[in-house]
């Protein structure tokens, strides 16, 4: 799905997505990452929801976003309490939903000037 043209272009906005991947200001990638509004993508060094551990959250807790965005996928699958303490411990919050609707949720949250973390599971085939 291609996403309308905003004036967010100083910040990394999603401006495509599909099952295989999406696109932050119209470069596309085909792997797990993090991303915050201010800052590059980077990858996120997991590959499918069921490898997900308490490390892979750490990793995101560092960046201190003010909420997470977690993308489980084409379906929406919800993460295991003890897994986010490191953000649990941060008094921050994380949201589940499949990747498109975890896409849709970051620009939204991005634009309303929050300091938003997506981190989104693309599944490798």
């Amino acid at each position: 799905m291609k996403l309308h043209s905003t004036n967010t272009q100083q910040y990394q906005t999603v401006t495509a997505y599909d099952e295989q991947g999406v696109e932050f200001n119209l470069v596309r990638y085909e792997h797990s990452l993090i991303v915050l509004p201010e800052s590059r993508p980077v990858v996120w060094d997991i590959t499918n929801f069921d490898a997900l551990t308490a490390t892979h959250f750490e990793q995101i807790a560092a960046l201190q976003p003010d909420v997470v965005i977690l993308g489980t996928g084409k379906k929406q699958r919800f993460i295991h309490p003890k897994l986010i303490s490191a953000l649990s411990a941060q008094h921050k919050g994380v949201e589940c939903m499949d990747n498109q609707a975890a896409c849709r949720t970051y620009n939204i949250l991005m634009t309303e000037g929050r300091k938003v973390a997506l981190a989104l599971i693309l599944e490798q085939a």
